[in-house]
Order: structure tokens, then C-alpha cells, then sequence
């Protein structure tokens, strides 16, 4: 479990110092599942490490709580598609073994005048 924990700690190191708030790091079943936040309490980003490795969906907020991006790995592989969120599109990555197999950009305007 200290593997884990130390590992996870030297991926993110770079998250770590950049916040005042220290991730949170709990075992879930052979995964360690870490949450990091922002200074003001707020869920920065959260996923699960296996081996060591990121793996299975990985979501990440803004300061203010919102959805900006949904990612998925297999063990430290980027696979299926990802998505970013912004204040005027959605950008989908599709990625096929651990390269980018296609982007999909939505403009808000696009997406609106559909309705």
C-alpha cells in the first residue's frame, strides 16, 4: 500500500505542490483511488491508479465545481473517448491504442441552433 502512495504521490508531485490542499489517497480494492482539490475545498480532479498506473475514468472540475474534462485509461494507456468542456464547445478525443484516432469539436452555437 506505501508503493501505492509513494507512487502516486511522485506522478502528481507537480499537482501536489501547486495547491495547498493535500490529495486524498484511500484503497479501493487493489486501486488506490486519489481526489485532489483546490485551495478553496473545491474537487480539482479525481481517478484511480492501478500498478502505479492511471487507470479508469479520470474526471477534473473547475474552481467552481463544473465538469471540464471525463478521461479514460488502461493502465496508464489513454483509451475510448475523452471529452473537454469549455464556456463555447465540446471537444471529443477518441484514442485507439493510446494514440488519437479522431477530434470532434462543438462550437455552443452549433449545439443550440440544433434544438
Amino acid at each position: 500500500m506505501k508503493k501505492y502512495i509513494l507512487i502516486t504521490l511522485m506522478l502528481f508531485s507537480g499537482i501536489a505542490f501547486s495547491q495547498a490542499k493535500q490529495p486524498k489517497l484511500e484503497a479501493v480494492g487493489n486501486a488506490v483511488k486519489a481526489s485532489y482539490y483546490y485551495d478553496n475545498g473545491q474537487l480539482m480532479q479525481e481517478g484511480f491508479f492501478i500498478e502505479g498506473k492511471l487507470h479508469g475514468e479520470w474526471i477534473s472540475y473547475d474552481d467552481k465545481g463544473n465538469k471540464t474534462a471525463i478521461a479514460t485509461y488502461d493502465k496508464g494507456q489513454k483509451v475510448g473517448k475523452w471529452f473537454h468542456w469549455s464556456q463555447s464547445s465540446l471537444n471529443e478525443v477518441d484514442y485507439s491504442g493510446n494514440r488519437i484516432a479522431y477530434v470532434k469539436n462543438w462550437k455552443r452555437d452549433a449545439i443550440a441552433n440544433e434544438d
